[in-house]
């Protein structure tokens, strides 16, 4: 089932990947996650053979692959989804002007003005039962749009932004946004700006019925419970990078040092 169709059921539960290892992809798949956010953005991946590799490792354990680019650049969102991505996460969109060129690259006429051919992933490279117009009106309807909101520029122009209709969900950056207002920066929402900016987020998103994402770190179930509660249905339960942080650095904190110690 892809993504846009599971969330019509309830919340959706993913984890981030910030390293270019497949198994991890596969790691998330195989425990039943909904989908993988793949990045661009912040890693040495590039658009083409890196990434593929992990799109291919989401496919194959049934888990949906969104990929978070690092700009709105058109080839490269076109590529995405023609490798398979079900969705593109675009970072620093502040304008209705930067949906409309997303927009644009990602969805086919009439909504857009993507390119078309059948050799590729998305399409089966034009295998069994391959159809044109099944394709293009099954990419059109699958395939997720969500910018992100990690700029001040973005709740200033929400109401246009959130108005074009092929935006799926919005991804809320909170880091990113208390750069852009020049406050401390955590992953908690409690600084009173940034807390503004997401609940007008999520007032104007969700009666559209429009997913707000959002990243829940630490990943407890209290701070899970804390996202739901405020309207979040999207929740990135971590990265890769920091759950293996967070392993390795609990072996060297409580049996490592003891152990030193001991000796």
């Amino acid at each position: 089932m892809k993504l846009k169709e599971k969330m019509k059921h309830g919340l959706v539960f993913g984890v981030a990947i910030f390293t270019s290892a497949a198994c991890a992809v596969e790691a998330v798949g195989n425990w039943g996650y909904d989908f993988v956010f793949l990045d661009l953005e912040h890693t040495p991946l590039d658009a083409e053979i890196g990434m593929e590799k992990l799109i291919m490792a989401a496919l194959l354990t049934g888990v949906s692959p969104l990929v978070r680019t690092a700009n709105e650049d058109e080839v490269v969102l076109r590529k995405l989804v023609e490798m398979g991505a079900e969705g593109v996460i675009v970072p620093h969109t502040r304008t209705i002007q930067d949906v409309e060129k997303i927009v644009q690259a990602v969805k086919f006429p009439p909504l857009g003005r993507r390119g078309s051919d059948s050799n590729v992933r998305a399409a089966g490279f034009g295998g069994p039962g391959f159809s044109y117009e099944n394709y293009i009106k099954n990419q059109n309807s699958d395939t997720m749009i969500i910018p992100m909101d990690e700029d001040y520029e973005f709740t200033d122009n929400i109401d246009a932004i959130l108005s074009n209709p092929s935006v799926d969900a919005i991804n809320f950056g909170p880091l990113d946004y208390a750069l852009s207002i020049n406050v401390p920066i955590r992953y908690k929402m409690d600084d009173p700006k940034v807390a503004y900016a997401f609940k007008r987020l999520v007032e104007v998103a969700r009666p559209k019925n429009i997913g707000v994402m959002a990243p829940c770190v630490p990943p407890t179930l209290e701070y899970t419970h804390e996202l739901i509660n405020s309207g979040v249905n999207m929740i990135i339960m971590g990265n890769d990078m920091w759950h293996f942080q967070n392993g390795i650095g609990k072996a060297a904190n409580e049996i490592i040092s003891v152990i030193r110690k001991e000796k």
